[in-house]
């Protein structure tokens, strides 16, 4: 009889040292790729230091007794977390194409320089994109959609690009904090085990100064704007109108997708579905339009309209107005546009899973929960681990799932109500994640936008005070909920059983 000459294997719990390698490795390349490149760098450097820091989390692991089958199988979960992130970026590459073929947004930004005046367009931006995030409870199909309207509308008028972009991405994260038709709203919610309307009122101490603070800090960047010159103004007005039929009709692919929306499509199949309609419009509402940008005059007519969509959709509409500001604006879009993207996001998401799956971040933040002996410890020990998994992890998912299973059962423990912490990981986790420039949220906005996370991050100022908020709220003490320490039992881990997480 053979006899089995394998040694068992032996895994070992990774040491403090193996936590912080990956860690540091991180944040050495990504600032070394922004110092060399500047802005450039999500263009290939920056994915190219997450990808290196990744492997060298693969090699501490496998160090550490663990077998390839099992790093693979935990880049595979990596992934398989972002797909429908992925399908969304595609969607909406297609869409900017066909919404800009069809005179969609240029008819926004038509009517949008007739209408809005320099000094309130930002305060105005930051309001509608509150009242359709609300309605919505999507930041991405926000941002994606009337963001780009916006930003594009904000260069024409000749405005800061970098503050509109701000401006929007305040305005989108409002409704993904609160709305009740937000996922994430409801993913913070169910995580913690709180009813989903008591959540979202214990989140109104936070959102709704922070949202004041936001408005007045708009209000004030656009008091000093000077109108702007109306000689270029009725040029680029006159060259629209040259350009493309303009008319109320092109916004129908708009209020489409906001009804699919409502409805509760799934974010990827509304997107593409409006980009498909508007594709289908533009053969009949703007066929000049489409000649221009397939150029094979001797083309028949339907087959120039259907190699016009297929185009606009894969690569994006061009356009070759004469006026530098005019194609800026309508030359972008196509799936293509969103490869460094995805690229930058798979990276992310799969060191952030990595480093999840085999204990190097519960390793690190663990020292956190033992030190936070006082409540305004406990806050900012919250707050500091969602940031830093918004950093180091890359997706706000895991920045909003992870605080919760490590610090749950403290706040039990210490007769703290769960919606405390299902508000401080809204703030910190969900808030926060369009600022790294790495983070799914953060590459997905600098995207459709067309602005650098590192140019907006200064000016998203809900972003930014709504985490300050709910720190005075541990500082003041003001709407700290509690609750009889015996009324939710730990298991044998310590964690919270109503903080069982659900699934993405």
């Amino acid at each position: 009889m053979a006899i089995d000459s394998k040694t068992p294997r032996t895994v070992k719990a990774p040491s403090y040292f193996d936590a912080l390698i990956p860690v540091f490795t991180l944040i050495i390349l990504v600032g070394s790729s922004v110092a060399l490149f500047g802005l450039d760098a999500v263009n290939g450097p920056l994915q190219v230091a997450i990808i290196i820091s990744t492997m060298v989390t693969a090699v501490i692991v496998l160090k550490n007794g663990h077998t390839w089958d099992e790093v693979s199988e935990s880049g595979r979960k990596g992934i398989s977390t972002v797909v429908g992130a992925i399908f969304i970026l595609f969607a909406v590459g297609a869409l900017i194409g066909t919404w800009n073929m069809s005179g969609t947004i240029p008819t926004m930004v038509y009517y949008g320089i007739q209408m809005i005046t320099p000094n309130w367009f930002f305060p105005i931006t930051f309001l509608i994109c509150v009242v359709v995030s609300m309605s919505i409870g999507s930041s991405w199909t926000t941002a994606g959609t009337l963001g780009v309207g916006l930003v594009g509308l904000a260069n024409m008028l000749g405005l800061s690009p970098e503050v509109t972009a701000g401006a929007v991405i305040s305005g989108a994260y409002v409704g993904d904090k609160i709305s009740p038709l937000s996922e994430s709203t409801v993913l913070a919610a169910q995580l913690n085990g709180v009813p989903l309307y008591k959540h979202i009122r214990a989140q109104l101490w936070t959102t709704v100064p922070a949202g004041v603070v936001a408005l007045i800090a708009f209000i004030v960047m656009g008091i000093n704007k000077s109108g702007f010159d109306a000689t270029v103004t009725n040029n680029e007005l006159s060259r629209f109108s040259e350009l493309f039929h303009i008319t109320p009709w092109n916004l129908l692919p708009l209020v489409f997708l906001l009804g699919l929306s409502v409805c509760k499509v799934p974010a990827s199949l509304a997107i593409m579905c409006s980009a498909l309609l508007a594709g289908v419009m533009a053969a009949f509402m703007q066929p000049q339009a489409i000649v221009r940008f397939v150029a094979e005059p001797d083309l028949a007519t339907p087959l120039q309209a259907v190699k016009a969509i297929w185009l606009a959709m894969a690569n994006g509409f061009q356009e070759n107005s004469g006026i530098a500001q005019i194609d800026a604006l309508l030359s972008r879009g196509g799936m293509d546009s969103m490869l460094f993207t995805i690229w930058l996001i798979i990276g992310a998401v799969t060191f952030g899973i990595m480093v999840d799956d085999f204990g190097l971040l519960n390793k690190l933040v663990t020292p956190l929960l033992v030190r936070a002996k006082g409540i305004v410890r406990l806050f900012a020990s919250v707050v500091g681990t969602a940031i830093g998994l918004n950093i180091a992890a890359g997706d706000q998912y895991i920045a909003l799932l992870l605080p919760t299973r490590l610090f749950s059962g403290e706040f039990a423990k210490r007769g703290l109500a769960p919606e405390n912490l299902s508000r401080i990981v809204s703030d910190a986790g969900i808030v926060t994640s369009p600022l790294v420039p790495w983070n799914s949220c953060g590459a997905y906005m600098a995207a459709v936008l067309g602005v650098s996370t590192m140019a907006y991050m200064p000016f998203a100022v809900f972003n930014i005070v709504a985490p300050l908020l709910t720190l005075a709220l541990g500082i003041t003490g003001i709407n700290i909920r509690r609750i009889p320490i015996a009324t939710l039992p730990e298991d044998s881990k310590g964690n919270n059983p109503g903080a069982e997480p659900i699934q993405k």
